[in-house]
Formats: C-alpha cells, structure tokens, sequence
C-alpha cells in the first residue's frame, strides 16, 4: 500500500476520478429527472455509463500503478454508494419494485457499516470489494443503465431486471455478511 501523506492522496489520479464521479451524480439526476425526449434520456444513461467506466479506470490505475491510499479505499465505495443510490431514487420514479431495491440496499450497507464499524473498533477491516459484490454491483449498472435507456421498456420486464439486481445484490450481502461474522468470530478466539 502507498503510504504517501494525506495533502498528496487527496490529489493523485485514482481519487480524482472518485471526485469526477461525485460531481457527475447532481448531472445525471438533473438529467434523467428533466428528460423529456428519448435523446435526453440516452444522455443520462452516458452520464451513468461515465461513471461507471470511470469507476473501473480508478481501481484499475490505483493498482497498476501502486497508488492505492486509505482515502481512495473510503472515497471509491463512498462514490459507489452515492451513485447507486441516486440511481434508485430516479428511477422508483417509473419503476415503484425499486421501492424494495432501496429498503434492500439500506438494509445491506448499514449493515455492513455497522459490522465494520465493531470490527474496525478491535483492529480488523474488511480490506477491498469482493467478487460477489463487484458481479452485482456490476449488474446493478447494467440494469439501470436499461431502465434510462428504454424508457418504455414492458414493466413486466423491468420488474424482471429488478428482481434480477436484488436477487444479487442478496448474494451480495450474504457473502459479505459471512466474511464479517467469520472475522467477528475469528476475533473472539484470539482474545
């Protein structure tokens, strides 16, 4: 890990893509709550897809080029959640299943924060995303990325794509929910 001062991490490449996508996150809900035309639509969806691609350079260059800090540990998934909330909201708009999708998603990442919390109070931490919760933060996008796009996508098939994110973003939280009770645990014999 870099242990470069925090004045320089704020600055280096991979956190100023996590920034980049904060500031796109009032641009895509302005864009997608305005939108009127298919075209103004297709422009949210870039905004998202964005973010995403942008998502992915941070991690990508961080690693590549050994520039992974405490802070861009806490800044990437803060802008992952952000985003993925936003994405939830605008689209209950036209999609009222994603009314499940927020109770799940609240109910996953607080959670998860408080577990990591008391794990972090003992001197343990859940270090990086796992496959699990890539693959389905990864479906996540995509399916919201065709909920922007086909705006008159069937509702019957919309609700299938929805479904199709919780069902991962479940396995999602049961994964990480096994890996924090295991460290929990693993905690409790070494005291």
């Amino acid at each position: 890990m870099n242990k470069t001062p925090l004045s320089k991490q704020i600055w280096s490449i991979p956190n100023l893509l996590s920034y980049f996508r904060i500031i796109l996150i009032p641009l895509f809900v302005w864009r997608y709550v305005t939108a009127s035309t298919a075209e103004e639509y297709y422009a949210a969806a870039v905004i998202i897809a964005l973010s995403g691609l942008t998502d992915m350079l941070d991690g990508l260059i961080a690693r590549r080029f050994h520039m992974i800090t405490e802070l861009g540990k806490a800044l990437d998934p803060f802008a992952d959640k952000l985003t993925q909330c936003a994405l939830i909201i605008c689209l209950i708009t036209r999609h009222p299943l994603m009314k499940g999708l927020v109770i799940l998603f609240l109910v996953k990442e607080l959670t998860m924060a408080a577990l990591s919390a008391v794990l972090y109070r003992r001197g343990q931490k859940l270090d990086g995303a796992k496959w699990f919760g890539k693959l389905s933060t990864a479906v996540f996008y995509a399916v919201s990325l065709v909920l922007v796009i086909f705006i008159d996508l069937p509702q019957n098939v919309a609700n299938i794509l929805i479904t199709l994110s919780a069902v991962m973003m479940i396995i999602a939280f049961a994964g990480y929910l096994r890996l924090l009770i295991r460290m929990y645990r693993g905690l409790g014999r070494k005291e």
